[in-house]
């Protein structure tokens, strides 16, 4: 009888800042999807964001202390040190030749989920990955499931957890306004946002 094959977790995002939502993603993915490996993913030059995002190196040691007591996970900082735009598609490319024999699992929550279709090469990504849907993950409380009719083709396993209510997009606006965010982010972020002064606005001329 054959071994059973590994099952291997990507987890991107901006990470800008990783918040108690992403946290609590990341851990009941690792349970409920029986992962061997979660790679946390810190996002390059992301193609979709009008805005510019922190400095890479910045968010790495974010996401590092944020995601240090989720285990099996793995901080792969490989889209932030690649040149260009950062595609979805690349990393799973590169995953695969890795790892040809490991099962690959895409955790996305439902926003990416609804706009998968404008991805890169979003069949390959369909292909080449299970596509593991938080169908809840969305900053607004009653908001309804992900609408996944437009996704390609492919496999998918939903991952079930309640809402998600909170947003890097809310905890900088609540940073720049001079309010607490220490329930919504782990201690350490709090503190690594704190010391480095991240997402303060300038000082007025």
């Amino acid at each position: 009888m054959s071994a059973p094959r590994r099952r291997i977790g990507m987890f991107g995002g901006a990470f800008d800042p990783p918040h108690n939502g992403h946290v609590a993603l990341a851990r009941i993915a690792v349970e409920q999807l029986r992962l061997d490996e979660l790679h946390i993913f810190p996002t390059g030059h992301a193609w979709h964001k009008a805005r510019a995002l922190s400095d890479g190196p910045l968010r790495v040691a974010m996401s590092e202390l944020a995601f240090a007591g989720v285990p099996r996970v793995v901080l792969d900082t490989r889209e932030v040190h690649r040149a260009g735009p950062t595609y979805t598609v690349d990393t799973l490319r590169e995953l695969r030749q890795q790892s040809p024999d490991a099962q690959l699992l895409l955790i996305i929550g439902a926003d990416q989920a609804e706009t998968l279709h404008t991805w890169k090469d979003s069949a390959d990504i369909a292909r080449l990955a299970i596509l593991s849907i938080a169908a809840r993950a969305r900053p607004v409380s009653d908001a309804p499931p992900a609408d996944i009719s437009n996704l390609p083709p492919g496999f998918y396993q939903p991952i079930n957890l309640p809402p998600i209510v909170v947003s890097s997009t809310e905890i900088r606006a609540r940073v720049a306004a001079g309010l607490p965010i220490e329930h919504l982010v782990p201690p350490a972020v709090a503190r690594y946002i704190a010391e480095h002064h991240l997402y303060q606005l300038p000082p007025s001329p």
